[in-house]
């Protein structure tokens, strides 16, 4: 019986009858007959190396395909400039990812900065769709309190009085003594009234409160302590800069022009008065100086003093005395 027929042979003796022609005289060969003159039909596997070749080539050059599509689309301007324009719709800040906006610590800022290395700063649509992710996101931590976007601040700032000319003659070792010694005087009552510090500045820092109270009392309390500070016959005097506003922070740091009015406020401290600007004092709580035994003077130019600039017109400054 053919069915019982081994595989090769049967194969064979197929394809001898299908060679044969239709109404030859012969009759077929038997089956098995010419097994051994004939060549051994093969079947394609689908399992076969040829087979596995030619599929994976297909697949690598369609992928090859894709990726030069993709890549050519994200170098489009046109494709760009839509994205950036939809930025400006979204929450946040649409020029985050620039280095300001990065600069400082958070979440988004740290993927932001390890995303700026993947991608580099050239344009392209990948950068705008993944910065655009990234500023929303840093967008809804400052609603949920995260972030300080530009909600109102007391703005603190403070110089040592005649630093430079005294550490040109005490030597390194002596002026870092120094301002260790000054950062562990006014550094944590600025924590303790809920202050933090911004930055450090050579002799000075600048620091951001949530309240005008803080700031004031956190002030009171660093002076204090820096009335113990001596190092060799040097006792420091330090004059301090208040000013409440909503600035603008941006990648851990503070800009705007209520920054810049904080920093002119403590110019105005000469010798190493605190002052504080009309707006910290509107801010203050009724009784906060009277329980820290202080008044506030309004404060005079004298007239060899140099202007203030960089303020608005209308700046009223105050200098805080023991009453």
């Amino acid at each position: 019986m053919i069915a019982s027929l081994p595989r090769i042979e049967w194969l064979s003796y197929a394809r001898s009858v299908s060679e044969t022609p239709s109404g030859g005289g012969g009759s077929g060969p038997e089956p098995g007959a010419g097994a051994a003159a004939s060549p051994e039909a093969t079947i394609p596997d689908g399992n076969s190396r040829e087979s596995t070749r030619s599929r994976r080539s297909g697949q690598g050059f369609r992928r090859a395909q894709l990726s030069a599509m993709m890549n050519a689309a994200n170098q489009r301007p046109d494709l760009i400039d839509v994205l950036r324009k939809a930025r400006e719709q979204l929450p946040g800040d649409p020029a985050f990812g620039d280095p300001l906006s990065v600069s400082g610590p958070g979440g988004p800022r740290a993927v932001a900065r390890a995303a700026d290395k993947l991608v580099g700063d050239s344009p392209s649509a990948a950068r705008e769709i993944g910065f655009g992710a990234l500023q929303v996101w840093q967008a809804m931590l400052e609603r949920v309190g995260r972030g300080k976007g530009s909600q109102e601040v007391t703005i603190m700032f403070t110089d040592l009085v005649s630093f430079s000319s005294w550490s040109l003659t005490a030597g390194d070792e002596a002026t870092l003594e120094l301002l260790r010694r000054v950062a562990k005087a006014i550094e944590p009552p600025v924590a303790e009234y809920g202050g933090h510090v911004v930055k450090r500045m050579g002799d000075g820092v600048m620091a951001v409160f949530p309240s005008a109270d803080g700031a004031v009392r956190a002030a009171v309390a660093a002076k204090r302590n820096l009335e113990r500070v001596e190092i060799g016959d040097y006792r420091p005097r330090m004059r301090m800069g208040l000013h409440t506003g909503s600035p603008r922070e941006i990648g851990g740091d503070w800009l705007g022009v209520d920054v810049t009015v904080a920093a002119r406020v403590m110019e105005a401290g000469g010798n190493g008065n605190t002052m504080i600007s009309q707006a910290t004092l509107s801010a203050l709580g009724a009784d906060t100086l009277a329980e820290l035994g202080l008044g506030a003077k309004p404060y005079r130019r004298s007239f060899f003093a140099a202007p203030l600039n960089g303020v608005p017109e209308d700046l009223r400054i105050f200098r805080l005395t023991r009453s």
